[in-house]
This record gives C-alpha cells, structure tokens and sequence, in this order.
C-alpha cells in the first residue's frame, strides 16, 4: 500500500476508534431553554445561498492558505465583512442552520465579530453557551443580546444584575443611546462590583453621548484600582473640553509651550516636563515611557495631546490652526510638538486641525487625520494624492475612505492602476491597492475596467510576467466587482437562486 493511503486509512481507523469510546453526555434531567424567537425578517432565498457559499469560501481558504496566486476568481471570504453588513443594514435575521459556520467565521476573524453577532442576533447568543470554542461571542457579542422594553424598569434592572456580560454590555449601549443620564445611574449603581475588565468595556460605552453630565463619575475612575480604566476615563474627560481635567492638562501644556518673540521672526519654544508627579499620573499620564523614548518627550506628547486645542490660539499670538502649524519650533521639538497635536486633533475630531496638520503629517498620522473629515473631502484630497503621488504611498490613506469609493477617487485609483500596467510596473507592488480596489470600488466600474483585461505585449523594459498578471489581477478585479453588485440584488430580493456560471460564484 502507498504511504498516502496507509496514513489515509490509519487516520480514519483512529477516527472511528474515537467515536466508539466516546462516552455518551450526563443527562441532568433538564433539557436546555429553547432558542429566543428571533423577529427580523428572513433572507431572501438567493441571498441565503449566497451567505452559504461566502462561508463555505471563508472555510476553504483559511485550510489552502499560503497556496500562491489567486486566479482571476473573486475572492468570496474577504467580500463577507461587507455582505454582513449590507445584511445587518437590511435587518435581516441569519438562518438557523448558517449559526455555527458564522460563529467560526467570528471566532477565527475578529474583524468580522461585530458584524456576525449582529447578524447572528439572539440565537447565536444562545447558541454559543453551548460550545466554549464561541464563549467570546458571551462576552463581545453585544449586538445579539435580546433586550427587554426599555420602558420597563424592573426588567431592564433584572436584565443588567442578572444578565450574561454581552447581554449587559447591549443593555447599557442601548440605553446609552437612548436617554445617557439613565444609562450612567445604571452603570454606577453596580460599579464598585465590578470585575476590572468589564469595567474598562462599561466606562469605554461612554463614548455615546459623551457630556458634561459624565464629569464627575470619570473624574472617580481616574483613582481605579485598573490602570486600563484610568486611562479610558482619562481619555474621555480629555474629549470634554470644559472639564477640570482637560483644564489642568491645558495649564501643564501651556507651561511647555511658548511663543519666542525675541527672535528674528516668531517661533515656538517648548521646555518639556522634569519629572511626572503624582497628579499627572491620577490624570493618566504614563510615567514610563516606550523603549527608546526619552521621558521628558514622552511626558511632553501626552500632556500636549490631551490638552483643548482652542486653547493654542491665545497662547500663541492668536493665530489660527494653520498659522500655527506653519511656525518654526526651537530646539528640534517640532516633530513631537505635531504628532502630539495630530493625536488632539483626531481625539477631538477638530477639523481645521485636522486640515491644517494633514499636508505634512508623516504617513502613520495622515489617515488618522484624514479620518476626522468629512467623507466628500476624504474622497477628493486622496484622489489628488493618489493623481499627484500615485499608489505606492497611498494604502493606508485609500482604508479610510467611504465604500464604494465615489468619484473622483475611484477614477483617480483606476488611472492610477492603468498607468501602472502600461508601464510594466512589478505588478506584485500593487496586489494591496488591488485587493482594496475590489473591495472599495463602485462595481459600476466594471465596465470601464474590462477593456484592461486585455494581456499586454510584454517588452524587454516589462516585469517578466507583468502582462499575464495584470490581465489576470483585472479579470479578478471585473469579476469582484459583478459579484458585489450581484450581492446587492440578492439582499433586495431581486436575485433569482440557482443562476450559473460567474455570476453565483
């Protein structure tokens, strides 16, 4: 016998000898509590199938991981993410028996955790205590938590001593978003009970509806026993431009600070902290700093970043954003003073900061800063970064727009990508953007792109193999893009099931 069938057959002769010595469950005479009705309309037919198939796809790719090229096949499990949450966006319910592949499809891809629970609901939820390979969903899986009338106060009490932590965690996010002073007594009713690591994820829900009002239960957690918990309150206090603790962060940046009116033309002078004392560090300031960092940049960093950013302008001759961000700093501080103020900019969502920082901000702040902007300005700066400084450096910045890409930065991708492939470009360069492309493209470019599947005449100043492969990588692309809009139909009701060829792959 061929060594590939003896361990064939070892294999399933173990396998068998397992299920023989298999003990049969204790039954402890109570069946378990039936599945929670679940009330958000079914999946169209087609659009089942499709979810079937995207799971499947998922499953497969993750045992063939590693296997080389991908073909001009659109790549089913990186679409999952965005068909979830087109299918959470139409409040659809999952079907019951796609319950376990989506809790592993959860389970082996955190990006995909919030979108799958949503989807998964209620059941999922209780689906999961019954297997501890899903027991993260009991814990992160807030949008699948069943929810009492809020209105009722006694079973919104019950559900929030009683319930599991997912249960709980939905419970407060919801009432959250519903009335925030309610929420907050909820919360601090149970609070000095609590276990360190639910605490850090209940004072983290703050973030909704963030106020004033949430002032004074934060300013307690910065004395938390959890250092997690002191610096999540810490940031959020930070967010609240009127709090104290915003103002004595401001008093200690301002210190550092300075306008240098003596010399030829005005700068700024900075004169970092000495020493990290016990009230900067109530206030969340870390006293250790990374390795190979200094301490007083590090201290400087946190303190300027936290600070109000409304407060520059009057120490600093009462210039605008702009004007500042264009001023000389002494002393070779200027790249920390910045990268400081783009982490305020981006905590404060602060536009005009945001803009103002954004042109020489270095690449791991610019998408961060670009992030804070409207999303018709996200689309046009990058499109005009991508038309002036092409794709190489554009990755990062292109993850933050809107899907689908609107114009004109879909156009500029496109151009882009087309320029690349007629100049013969190492087309292994752009396998990123490509893979972004076809999930971030308006699939109604996929008729302007077919005239790019096209192999190229390769020439003696092509990449070997650049032509078949972008030719290849098109095919993909125009396939992807079919597929998405196909998707979209199904989850309307419009797709008909059981359709052949490209367009059910």
């Amino acid at each position: 016998m061929a060594p590939p069938e003896a361990l064939l057959d070892a294999a399933a002769l173990h396998t068998v000898r397992r299920r023989a010595g298999l003990l049969p469950s204790r039954d402890d005479g109570e069946p378990p509590e039936p599945a929670p009705h679940d009330g958000r309309p079914a999946l169209p037919e087609a659009a089942a199938h499709r979810l079937t198939m995207l799971l499947a796809d998922r499953a497969s790719a993750s045992s063939s991981s590693g296997s080389g090229r991908r073909g001009s096949a659109p790549d089913l499990a990186e679409l999952l993410p965005q068909w979830l949450a087109a299918a959470n966006g139409h409040g659809y319910a999952a079907p019951a028996p796609s319950l376990p592949a989506l809790l592993d499809a959860a389970r082996a891809r955190t990006d995909l955790r919030p979108q799958a629970l949503t989807f998964a609901g209620a059941r999922g939820l209780w689906l999961a205590r019954f297997n501890a390979d899903w027991k993260f969903a009991l814990r992160g899986g807030a949008g699948s938590a069943v929810l009492p009338d809020l209105d009722d106060e006694d079973a919104v009490t019950r559900l929030w001593e009683e319930g599991l932590f997912a249960e709980r965690v939905a419970l407060l996010a919801a009432l959250r978003a519903r009335d925030a002073r309610r929420a907050l007594a909820l919360l601090a009713s149970t609070w000095p009970k609590e276990r360190a690591e639910d605490r850090l994820m209940f004072v983290d829900a703050l973030r909704t509806g963030l106020s004033d009002e949430d002032e004074p239960f934060l300013e307690e957690a910065l004395s938390d026993r959890s250092r997690n918990v002191r610096s999540t309150a810490a940031e959020l206090l930070s967010a609240l431009p009127h709090s104290a603790l915003a103002g004595r962060m401001a008093e200690r940046a301002l210190a550092c600070v300075a306008l240098d009116r003596l010399s030829g033309r005005p700068s700024i002078v900075v004169e970092a902290p000495y020493a990290c004392d016990t009230d900067m560090r109530r206030d969340g300031i870390a006293p250790t700093p990374p390795t190979g960092r200094g301490e007083r940049s590090w201290w400087l960093s946190q303190l300027v970043e936290t600070a109000p950013l409304d407060v520059w302008s009057g120490r600093l001759g009462g210039r605008s954003a702009e004007e500042i961000v264009a001023l000389p700093v002494a002393d070779e501080w200027r790249q920390e003073l910045h990268s400081a103020w783009c982490r305020a900019a981006t905590r404060q969502r602060d536009e005009d900061w945001a803009r103002a920082l954004l042109d020489g901000a270095p690449p791991s702040d610019r998408s961060r800063l670009l992030a804070v902007l409207p999303p018709e300005e996200q689309a046009r700066r990058v499109a005009s970064f991508v038309a002036s400084d092409g794709l190489s450096e554009a990755f990062q910045l292109l993850a933050v727009c809107a899907v689908p890409w609107p114009e004109p930065l879909g156009g500029a991708v496109v151009d882009a990508l087309d320029i690349a492939r007629e100049a013969g470009s190492y087309p292994w360069s752009f396998s990123g953007v490509m893979g972004l492309a076809e999930r971030c493209l308006d699939p109604r470019e996929a008729d302007r792109l077919e005239l790019l599947t096209a192999p190229l005449t390769e020439t003696e100043d092509t990449s070997p193999g650049a032509g078949g492969y972008w030719s290849e990588a098109f095919r993909r692309l125009v396939s992807t893009l079919r597929l998405r809009a196909r998707m979209q139909e199904e989850l309307r009701g419009e797709g008909a099931y059981g359709r052949t060829g490209e367009e059910t792959r």
